[in-house]
């Protein structure tokens, strides 16, 4: 039982989350303004990379995640012209972005450092609550965690409350059911998309930058693994809600921690690299799940023409 439910599988569920949390919620704000943003594991690798390179060069952890914000949101900007301004099929556009990602990405990362990142770059920090040690179990989970984690959990009430008790979050919700009707009322359509599909792109990324200078330290090609696509995964499981959508992402947090705690190979010797798919084996049972019993908003993904 120690195995599957002890702190230290708990306390490793909600780091190995948090990035899936971070775009799995961009990806919530994105897609209930009617824009479908396959793009999230491409601003995952920008916000990865871009973050641990400022980080090597200013030696501020703080300014790196900036800038990895900031190249998540350049990313974005991208995909929010191409599919709000242009029109565009919203999965191509994504897709291409994702490639795009992979590459430039891929390439820098070779020509500037080749063989790795260099040790010594400035991480951010762990917030150690040490009136917590002492405490059993509870102490072990959350007494030493990572910033971002913690911001992962305050973001997640922050957008439930916005999204669904103020007036900004039913125009948002208003523009990705029922655009036309919007625009009736005078809510910009445009500029909400726009909006949107940027907050997106900065969510993501900090959930790239959290993997290379909040828990890794390091930046590897296509470190991201799926993170973004399985963030999508999660907030398709969520029912396009805040809460729902980070309830998904401990799950795949959780099946993470326990593919590591089982691929072990002193305790599964012989099972170790079938243990390791686990993640992905979920997501594919969870999406197919609850295709067809899940609403997504209604005018998700089809591009929006002012008359």
């Amino acid at each position: 039982m120690e195995l599957l439910i002890g702190a230290g599988v708990i306390a490793a569920t909600l780091r190995l989350a948090t990035p899936i949390a971070f775009a799995a919620l961009g990806g919530v704000i994105t897609e209930r303004s009617g824009v479908t943003n396959i793009a999230l594991e491409g601003c995952m690798l920008f916000g990865a990379f871009f973050g641990i390179l400022a980080a090597d060069k200013t030696g501020s952890a703080p300014l790196a995640v900036l800038i990895g914000l900031l190249a998540g949101i350049v990313l974005a900007a991208v995909h929010a012209v191409a599919s709000v301004t242009w029109r565009a099929d919203q999965i191509v556009t994504g897709m291409a972005l994702n490639i795009l990602a992979l590459g430039v990405t891929s390439y820098l990362n070779y020509e500037i450092y080749g063989s790795g990142v260099p040790s010594g770059v400035p991480l951010l920090p762990a917030l150690n609550l040490d009136f917590l040690a002492a405490v059993p179990f509870v102490g072990g989970v959350i007494g030493h965690q990572n910033v971002l984690v913690w911001l992962a959990l305050v973001l997640v009430i922050v957008l439930q409350l916005y999204m669904f008790r103020t007036v900004a979050g039913l125009r948002l919700r208003a523009v990705g059911e029922h655009p036309r009707a919007a625009d009736t009322v005078g809510i910009s359509v445009y500029k909400t998309r726009y909006a949107a599909v940027i907050v997106s792109g900065m969510l993501s990324a900090l959930g790239g930058a959290y993997l290379s200078i909040g828990f890794l330290g390091s930046f590897n090609e296509n470190m991201t693994a799926g993170r973004g696509f399985i963030g999508l995964a999660a907030l398709i499981f969520g029912n396009w809600r805040p809460f729902g959508a980070f309830a998904a992402a401990l799950l795949f947090g959780f099946s993470t921690a326990l593919s590591f705690r089982l691929a072990d190979p002193s305790v599964w010797p012989s099972q170790a690299v079938l243990f390791q798919a686990l993640p992905y084996v979920l997501t594919l049972i969870a999406v197919a799940g609850v295709i067809g019993r899940s609403i997504p908003p209604a005018a998700s993904g089809r591009p929006y023409r002012k008359q």
